[in-house]
């Protein structure tokens, strides 16, 4: 599913059955006090606004299961895992929908 948020650069890439492209959130550099954090002490961004997914992933009886989260969504990734993916200069994670730990609701 493609949408406007996605961009040219999706145009070329779009994930396949339960995979679930996402851009992380910009990591904090400055705390609320105003104290620049430095790079090695900054924590990984488990924060991902979601910008294309695939058609969903087959169930046991062989229909299709949507995928849980929509285009534009803010989720909650694991510490670990994802596939890193470059498309024009800019970091991208791919994950498997059932690899989300969840999203958050306005």
């Amino acid at each position: 599913m493609q949408s406007k948020l996605a961009g040219k650069a999706f145009r070329k890439f779009l994930p396949l059955f339960d995979r679930v492209l996402v851009e992380r959130c910009a990591a904090e550099t400055v705390t609320k006090g105003g104290i620049m954090i430095p790079e090695k002490s900054q924590g990984k961004v488990l924060q991902a606004t979601v910008v294309a997914v695939g058609s969903g992933g087959r169930g046991k009886n062989g229909e299709i299961q949507p995928v849980s989260v929509k285009v534009g969504e803010k989720v909650l990734l694991p510490e670990y895992g994802g596939t890193k993916i470059i498309l024009e200069d800019k970091d991208y994670y791919l994950f498997r929908d059932g690899d989300i730990l969840g999203k958050y609701v306005d």
